[in-house]
């Protein structure tokens, strides 16, 4: 896929042997609640911004570190409109195996939703395909309708961590709080940053009744 190389052969690869050798897997020892891995051997310990704050969700988790091929298939994805390729990059993350965590014991997918501009300016949701694999492969019912995103704000990629923090703050808000409620939900987005965005829609659908907020990204920036 990164290299943009034919793979021709048996079973389901994305990636040739050479690109599929340089992701690196997010795995333990990591923060039980945010899923950032630590430097080092040792044990799973909570990070320093958990310890300090607690996220409104209740765990996340993501399938590898945003860098090399798997920062160049998303930025194909996204930036360049092939849908294609988000939707086997949802099917890995659909089957990847998530330490401590698992896609079956939830009721509900929501995408971090974009903003009618910019999805009219995109013309796709990034995370509306990503999920949609994930609902596929799990019969889980899938609800894109039910967070929106109503302010129109600065893309987050430019900003550093407090910037990004203010720039979402009140961006989200539940339409219709009963289609939640008692709801485990799993919130997908492509890639967990600094949290900010993903921190602000967890905490407007527990705001809103939902039992459980868990976060899953495909890669996770460290």
């Amino acid at each position: 896929m990164a290299c943009s190389i034919l793979l021709v052969g048996p079973g389901d690869a994305t990636f040739c042997p050479e690109c599929f050798s340089m992701i690196r897997f997010v795995a333990p020892p990591m923060c039980p609640c945010c899923g950032i891995p630590m430097a080092g051997a040792g044990v799973d310990h909570l990070c320093g911004n958990c310890l300090v704050s607690r996220p409104p969700f209740a765990i996340a988790r993501a399938v590898a570190r945003y860098e090399a091929v798997l920062l160049d298939a998303i930025h194909v994805f996204k930036y360049k409109g092939k849908i294609t390729t988000g939707e086997v990059l949802g099917k890995i993350m659909a089957d990847h195996i998530y330490p401590d965590f698992s896609i079956a014991d939830y009721s509900l997918i929501v995408p971090v939703p974009l903003h009618a501009k910019r999805l009219r300016e995109r013309g796709f949701n990034q995370a509306v395909i990503l999920a949609r694999e994930i609902s596929k492969r799990f019969s889980i019912r899938l609800d894109f309708l039910t967070l929106r995103r109503h302010v129109f704000t600065e893309p987050q990629v430019s900003l550093g961590k407090d910037q990004r923090t203010a720039n979402v703050r009140g961006a989200f808000v539940v339409k219709d709080g009963k289609k939640i409620q008692g709801q485990k939900i799993i919130l997908v987005d492509d890639v967990y940053t600094t949290g900010s965005t993903v921190k602000e829609c967890a905490g407007a659908l527990m705001a809103h009744g939902a039992a459980e907020v868990a976060v899953l990204t495909l890669a996770r920036a460290v």
